[in-house]
């Protein structure tokens, strides 16, 4: 099996002082949350109150951490204000326990929207593009419709969609179709498709990250001089991201640039992405604190790979068909047209 292996002792040497001071400060704050959660599970007088004067101390202390990193942008730590609180429910529906496997989708696709519009969506001194569209009405004559939107195509139209499975295919296609439509030529994005996993037997401070170029598809010539897009739910530790793009190096390949999309984003996987890799920025609705012993965000939000998909046999993961398969004719016939670009990496451009 051809694999390429990185550990997470080779991230950490990308954090400054600065960095590992500040993650070892927030490790410590987050500890008196953490003594507050059984006193809010009995329901205990004044525990709510306490909790959200630890969160709001976390929160300004992220927040003054970002500014001096120009490479992250959270959208909570960024104007409008008004817009805060929506990104707020947004999380706060996608972490929530109750929230269904059909809703959870409902709220990725709203994160997806407002993370493209984060990034692309407001180009300041931009000049419009013209969208004409022919409508249903045809009396006296058929009618057409002319809409303006902002012209961002010279930052889209370079931009290749790369997909670390399992839990990140739906967002990527989310995002490779918010690109296609405020596309002034409907550009669809190229796909690349990287198997990469972390050795779950490991912890946070010795975790493996498995590349399988086996069962990843891609065309090394399609990647190069490109602004590279990786959409992933959940960026805990940065270590998917890192391998592929080294491994991607190593073979000749330079990004024009990296873009990383994050529901949420712990900032220790946004601090080592960044300092790892050149021309890389990290876009997230949301940055937590801390990672636990098993390198998971907390509080996070789970697993989004299975509150997406649903989770796969033990002893049988099902391959990139079956997951597109099971999303159903709903999603097949909205994301048509990344479903004949993906079918065309994996069928038709083997790496």
């Amino acid at each position: 099996m051809d694999n390429v292996i990185f550990k997470a002792a080779d991230l950490d040497g990308y954090l400054t002082a600065d960095d590992k001071e500040n993650l070892l400060a927030l490790d410590k704050l987050y500890g008196k949350a953490l003594e507050i959660f059984p006193l809010l599970e009995k329901g205990e007088k004044n525990a709510e109150n306490d909790l959200i004067k630890i969160y709001n101390e976390i929160g300004n202390s992220l927040e003054k951490i970002c500014s001096k990193t120009p490479q992250l942008h959270v959208y909570t730590f960024s104007p409008p204000q008004e817009d805060h609180s929506e990104a707020s429910r947004i999380v706060a529906k996608l972490r929530d326990i109750k929230t269904d496997n059909k809703e959870f989708l409902y709220y990725i696709q709203r994160t997806y929207e407002m993370l493209y519009k984060f990034a692309w969506g407001n180009i300041p001194g931009e000049h419009k593009n013209y969208l004409i569209v022919k409508t249903p009405v045809t009396n006296p004559v058929q009618n057409y419709a002319v809409h303006k939107i902002n012209n961002a195509d010279h930052k889209i139209g370079n931009t290749v969609m790369c997909v670390m499975l399992r839990g990140a295919l739906l967002p990527s296609m989310i995002m490779s179709k918010e690109i296609e439509e405020y596309s002034s030529n409907g550009y669809v994005t190229p796909f690349a498709l990287f198997k990469i996993n972390r050795n779950e037997s490991k912890h946070e401070n010795d975790m493996e990250y498995i590349l399988n170029l086996d069962k990843s598809f891609f065309n090394l010539e399609t990647l190069d001089d490109k602004d590279l897009v990786f959409a992933d739910p959940m960026n805990a530790t940065g270590g998917s991201l890192v391998t592929v793009i080294k491994y991607l190096q190593k073979s000749g390949i330079k990004p024009r640039s990296i873009l990383f999309f994050n529901a949420i984003s712990a900032l220790k996987g946004a601090l080592r992405v960044v300092r790892a890799l050149d021309n890389c920025d990290v876009y997230t609705l949301w940055m937590d604190s801390v990672l636990n012993n098993d390198a998971y965000i907390m509080p996070g939000l789970g697993d989004a790979g299975d509150r997406l998909n649903g989770k796969d046999n033990e002893t049988n993961s099902r391959n990139i068909m079956q997951l597109i398969t099971d999303y159903g004719t709903g999603i097949a016939n909205l994301y048509r047209s990344q479903l004949r670009e993906i079918e065309n990496t994996v069928f038709g451009n083997r790496k």
